[in-house]
């Protein structure tokens, strides 16, 4: 059995990563992923304290599976949303994504 720390190094490492990549990226579907890959990070840490706090009962994987339901609807709006400025623009820096200023 593995044990709790590890999970939680991969986790941490996962959601440093995905920090590092959307503060420092500038196309925002570079952003969006990496939005996600800080929401799986999330997740190992729920389905690992899960496992090893209570390991009977799924509130872990319950709470996870939300989470992967909440980030399936943001990749979509969010994609949805690039495209529309894309056609706008015909850029998805975002840099030069100004629709809010006046």
């Amino acid at each position: 059995m593995i044990p709790l720390p590890w999970y939680l190094t991969l986790a941490a490492a996962l959601f440093c990563i995905g920090l590092y990549g959307a503060l420092t990226r500038r196309n925002a579907v570079a952003i969006l992923m990496s939005l996600e890959l800080m929401l799986n990070a999330v997740n190992i840490n729920l389905v690992a304290f899960s496992r090893y706090v209570t390991p009977a009962a799924l509130t872990g994987q319950v709470f996870a599976l939300f989470v992967i339901a909440i980030a399936a609807a943001e990749a979509a709006l969010g994609l949805a949303i690039i495209i529309a400025i894309y056609r706008a623009r015909e850029t998805v820096n975002a840099d030069e994504i100004n629709l809010m200023k006046w």
